[in-house]
This record gives C-alpha cells, sequence and structure tokens, in this order.
C-alpha cells in the first residue's frame, strides 16, 4: 500500500514541537534550486504556521553545513531538509528519505553529504531527520528551474503548508 506524499511527511512529523526547515540548492543550477524554492516559499507562509509550533526556515544555498549552528541554537524536534536529488526517476519525483537511506544517492551540488551533516545535527538536537529529494531533469549552469520541478517544488510547499498550519490558512 503506497502512501501519499502527505500521509508520509505527516507521519513522520509525528507532534512537532520545533520545526526547522532547511532548503538546499543552488539558484544558479536550473532544477537544483528546488530545495531553496520550497524554503522561500513556507518562509513566505511562516506567519500562518500553526502557533503551538515553534518553525523556522534556514536558506542552506549550497553550503547547509554552514547552518548547523543555527539549526542546533534553535533546538528542532524535528528537521526538515528539501533538497534535489538524483535517484533516477523521472523529472519532478518526490522521494521522502531517512538519513540513513541516502547512501548512494546524490544530492544537489554542496560539499557535505546529508548524512553526514544531519548525523551531526542529530547527535546534537536529537531531532526526527526528515529529507525529501526532488529529482532534477537539469543541473546546468545558468538554466531556469523546469515545469516539472516548479510543480514539484509547488506539491511539497502545499502539503508542508497544509501540515504545519492551523485549520484557517489552507
Amino acid at each position: 500500500l503506497k502512501m501519499n506524499l502527505k500521509q508520509v511527511i505527516k507521519k513522520k512529523l509525528n507532534n512537532p514541537a520545533a520545526v526547522a526547515l532547511l532548503g538546499v540548492g543552488s539558484e544558479l543550477r536550473g532544477d537544483d534550486v528546488a530545495g531553496m524554492l520550497v524554503a522561500e516559499t513556507l518562509q513566505k507562509s511562516a506567519s500562518k504556521i500553526n502557533k503551538r509550533i515553534k518553525f523556522k526556515v534556514f536558506l542552506g544555498g549550497t553550503a547547509p553545513e554552514n547552518f548547523t549552528g543555527g539549526i542546533r541554537e534553535f533546538k528542532p524536534t524535528h528537521l526538515i531538509i528539501v533538497d534535489s536529488a538524483e535517484t533516477g526517476k523521472r523529472a519532478g519525483t518526490i522521494t521522502v528519505f531517512d538519513p540513513e537511506e541516502t547512501v548512494g544517492i546524490s544530492f544537489s551540488t554542496h560539499s557535505l553529504p546529508l548524512k553526514v551533516m544531519s548525523d551531526y545535527l542529530r547527535s546534537d538536537t536529537n531531532c526526527v531527520i526528515i529529507i525529501i529529494g526532488i529529482q532534477p531533469k537539469t543541473i546546468k549552469f545558468g538554466q531556469l528551474p523546469t515545469r516539472e520541478i516548479r510543480q514539484a517544488v509547488e506539491r511539497v510547499s502545499q502539503v508542508l503548508k497544509e501540515i504545519l498550519c492551523c485549520k484557517s490558512c489552507h
């Protein structure tokens, strides 16, 4: 039985008290920007997030490891990392991973493997880490994000808003 994206994320985001969202990617490389677009979209909706949930967006860009200090200070119960992920699936395919499942999957253009960074953050904050990967179509330099990626970004953003917002903000 295949759960839909919202069910999968909702199950992992069980009763969150503090949620950090880390967007990863490069604005200069086409579809690699996916994680950043999701983060920017949620930052705009941050005021609508359920007041019982502490929520903070980190725009990690191509050096997400530079934000580990800020994330640790925020002390999230849940950390959502959104990044483009080379899964070999169709462009725009959204996959939800646990950090352990990311071995052998290539993420984006940043240097530090997400698994290393998430192990470090988890040891320090003991938070639940959810990685949302979006299959890119192109990560060529100077390209704009493709339609498939824009649609996937919209879908991920919408699902996260539905889960995190209070009922009145959909």
